[in-house]
This record gives C-alpha cells, structure tokens and sequence, in this order.
C-alpha cells in the first residue's frame, strides 16, 4: 500500500478552509490523508498525552511518521535537558508508547544533519542508534552526499539493509555536499519512505546560513509532469516493500497538500477508511 501524506498537520491552510479551528486541523487531516509526519518531536520530547490525543483524533488506520528528536540526531543547539544520550532515547521511547498501542506507529525518522558524513565514528553511531531503538521500525535519512559517493553507493545499501533500517528516498535540489542524491532503492522488505522536499537549489543553499529559513528551503510546488515521473517509480518501490509512506515536505508556500493531493489522484488511489470531512454547523 501507498500512503501519501505530508509533514505536520498544523501549516496547510488550504486544507482546512476558515471553518476549522487549529485545535480540530488534526482529524480534519484524517479525512485527507492516511498518514502524517509529527515533526513536533524533533523539537522536544513529546509528552505522552500528546501521543495519546493524537491517536484518539485519527482514523483506526492512520499512520504516524515520528521524527526523532534533535538532539539524537546531532542538531541539538540549545540546553540539553538530559544526563546521557541513554536517557534521551528512553524518554522518546516512552513518547511512542501511545502510538504502538494503537498499531498507528509507521516508523520513526531518524533524519541526520549535512555535517554528518560518511565515517566510522558515525557508523559506529548509526549502530548504537538501531540498537536503542530496539524492535521500532526506523528510517534513516542522509543529508551529506558523501554516503552515497562512488565507492560508496552500494556499501551505503548494504549497511541499511543488514542493520534494518529503512531508507529514505530523497527529491530534493542537487546543491553539493549538503544534499543526497535519488536512490531509488528500499532496504527493508516492509516499509519505505519517500520524502518530496521540492527543488528550490537557490533556496536550499540560501537557507544554510539564514535566520528565515522556513520560508526559503521548502519554496517549491512540484507540476504535474515532475508528478507524473513519480508514478512509476513508486509502483517500483512498492514492488519490494509492502508499504511505502510518502511525504511532501515542500510547504514554505503551502503546496504540500496540494501536490499529495495530484499524486493520490496520479496514481488512482482511493483510500477507505479516512476521517468524514467535517459538516458546517449551519
């Protein structure tokens, strides 16, 4: 199955209209989508009533894409509220227990930063990473081209697939070292994850160094042919993964629903099982 979705629930003003309130965005979300990305993690540690909230508000069928916290991922740059990485991971474990009680946990995303490169310090980290994470369905995305450069390409793959993670396909600008290439390519027979963080080179590199990177990096709307090129590709994906979570990241200018929207319709999918829309109260 193909599970189309965007990143975070709360941007998407198109989606909503003016009649939903910001506390009500989530189950309107549901009768959209099957899928979502909590990119509020990444952020903090989400408390388990929030978890537990989010769950009561989405469809039995709803899936969530939790991304790892920053400070797992090396991102980290303000006051570290933990006494070891140890404790970290055990407080964001606890953070996913609503979710997996629901069967509502479709992975979590461990998304590393560009300064993270291909060496054994880092591998060797990636390591420690899976086994903290136990039996949690995790997905790993790259930002430093160096994983995937000649030479290194298939070792990457390799690596992935041995130690169970879950690759992340990327569309993204090609601007050096600080982005990955496509590789289409699954390293783990029951899940995938493609991530649509548009094409905007100009402002991906501008965002590097930027105070207003949000409006910049993801200022980008995919058209119908650049859509139209996906189809195939995630009919491949889905070939050797039961399923694949697709995410559009690309909403500095509020387009990711609406390209998720294109690509449900491209493909010709039909999800049951959503959230009824919301009826106006007169």
């Amino acid at each position: 199955m193909i599970y189309i979705g965007v990143t975070g629930w709360g941007d998407h003003d198109r989606l909503y209209g003016d009649g939903v309130s910001k506390r009500d965005r989530l189950r309107e979300y549901g009768a959209h989508f099957p899928t979502v990305e909590v990119d509020a993690s990444f952020y903090a540690v989400q408390p388990k009533r929030n978890g537990e909230k989010w769950v009561i508000e989405t469809p039995p069928s709803f899936q969530f894409v939790v991304k790892a916290y920053q400070g797992m991922t090396g991102h980290l740059r303000g006051e570290n509220y933990y006494k070891s990485k140890k404790e970290m991971f055990s407080a964001f474990h606890d953070s996913l227990e609503p979710y997996q009680k629901a069967n509502k946990l479709g992975m979590v995303l461990f998304q590393f930063p560009p300064w993270f490169d291909c060496k054994r310090e880092n591998v060797d980290y990636l390591r420690w990473c899976k086994a903290e994470m136990g039996k949690v369905p995790v997905a790993l995305e790259f930002r430093n081209q160096s994983w995937f450069a000649p030479g290194m390409y298939e070792k990457t793959l390799t690596f992935l697939e041995e130690e169970g993670w879950i690759h992340t396909v990327c569309d993204e600008p090609q601007a050096g070292v600080g982005s990955v290439p496509l590789v289409l390519a699954t390293t783990n027979r029951k899940k995938a994850l493609v991530r649509f963080h548009g094409r905007n080179i100009h402002g991906w590199q501008k965002a590097s160094g930027g105070q207003n990177w949000r409006e910049v990096r993801y200022l980008y709307r995919y058209n119908q042919e650049e859509l139209q090129q996906w189809v195939s590709r995630l009919r491949k994906l889905e070939e050797s993964a039961k399923d694949v979570y697709v995410l559009f990241n690309n909403n500095s200018g509020g387009d990711a629903a609406d390209n998720a929207k294109q690509m449900i319709d491209l493909l010709g999918i039909e999800y049951s099982g959503l959230a009824p829309k919301q009826l106006d109260l007169f």
